[in-house]
């Protein structure tokens, strides 16, 4: 689809002799299209988590406004937009407005190099997965802007809370990766899926102790249950974002959901070989982009699941839990994947 209207606006603009101009908008409408779509697609997460967690709990979840409760979160957005914007007297302006925008865009910007299908994404990098991990991280500093700027003793320490989090799991999630890319022998998201299409299995098959590090890492950074100790509401209200409401709690609300969805779709691609059928069904008439859906709404509904099954960690456990047992784990498999390249030529 954003290839569809930016060849379509390139037509346009070449017809009225502004061609010369398509470099900066095709961007503009790819982000413009990009983000109606995830917005929708959130508001559908945020009904089938409640669905997931009703149903986990024998409840009923949504189930008035609209066909089974799909109006609700809608309604919960045009809430969130036009509700008060309460803001703190003593706050620091410039990082307490900063922070939510930050969030968000981090997470956002990650979008651009996942491969729905076979050529279709933004921008296809030759460093895709490195730039994925490293635009991510910029949420720390948002955290750890709202957090300091809300002059609010819950939320600094929320934000401390988060960052420290966010910075251990960046470890074992990046360390998780570097068997498949060992392997692969390319950081480009789209030769991965195509290694994985040549050698005939997907990587979750050979990794799947990296497959499982990767997601657990990647719901410790988005704050979930049960590593949502940055947020714990027994314990800190709500965290970082304590002193945020309205339009700004909406964004930091969004960027969680988003960075759930880049997260799983990196999973997808690099371990569950991306926009490529399942075996012994690629015969059926399916196009790649719904098994790439397919797929995400899979490992999604898994981070959903942790959330509604797992006691939330003590913060010593989770710290325990990263460094301890995560990282020393990682660290073994990328042995054992490096000792098999070497004396059989291919990776576990």
């Amino acid at each position: 689809m954003v290839h569809l209207i930016a060849n379509l606006l390139q037509q346009a603009l070449g017809a009225v002799g502004l061609s010369g101009f398509a470099f900066i908008i095709n961007p503009i409408v790819s982000a413009v299209v990009m983000f109606g779509g995830i917005s929708v697609f959130v508001m559908f997460l945020v009904w089938m988590e409640r669905k997931v967690s009703a149903h986990m709990q024998s409840r009923i979840g949504p189930n008035r406004v609209g066909v089974f409760g799909l109006l609700q979160t809608v309604a919960d957005a045009l809430k969130l937009t036009t509700k008060e914007d309460i803001k703190p007297v003593h706050r620091d302006k410039i990082p307490y407005y900063i922070a939510p925008i930050i969030a968000f865009v981090a997470t956002f910007a990650g979008m651009i190099v996942i491969p729905f299908d076979k050529g279709v994404s933004v921008q296809n990098l030759n460093i895709g997965i490195l730039y994925v991990i490293s635009i991510t991280s910029f949420t720390v500093i948002a955290i750890l802007s709202a957090g300091w700027s809300s002059n609010n003793k819950f939320a600094l320490l929320g934000g401390f809370r988060s960052a420290a989090q966010i910075v251990s799991y960046e470890v074992p999630l990046v360390m998780s990766l570097v068997p498949v890319i060992m392997t692969a022998g390319t950081l480009n998201l789209n030769n991965v899926v195509e290694y994985q299409q040549k050698a005939g299995y997907w990587f979750v098959v050979p990794q799947f102790i990296a497959f499982l590090i990767f997601i657990t890492s990647a719901t410790a950074e988005a704050n979930r249950a049960p590593f949502d100790i940055p947020e714990a509401e027994s314990e800190l209200i709500g965290g970082f974002h304590t002193e945020y409401s309205g339009v700004k709690f909406a964004m930091f609300f969004l960027g969680e959901y988003i960075a759930i969805i880049v997260s799983s779709a990196v999973a997808v691609t690099v371990f569950l070989g991306g926009w490529l059928p399942l075996p012994f069904l690629g015969s059926l008439p399916i196009p790649g982009f719904a098994w790439f859906v397919a797929k995400l709404l899979f490992v999604i509904y898994l981070i959903m699941a942790f959330r509604w099954t797992f006691p939330r960690l003590r913060v010593d456990q989770l710290m325990d839990f990263g460094w301890k047992v995560l990282i020393p784990i990682s660290i073994l498999n990328i042995l054992i994947t490096g000792f098999c390249i070497l004396f059989f030529g291919k990776g576990v």
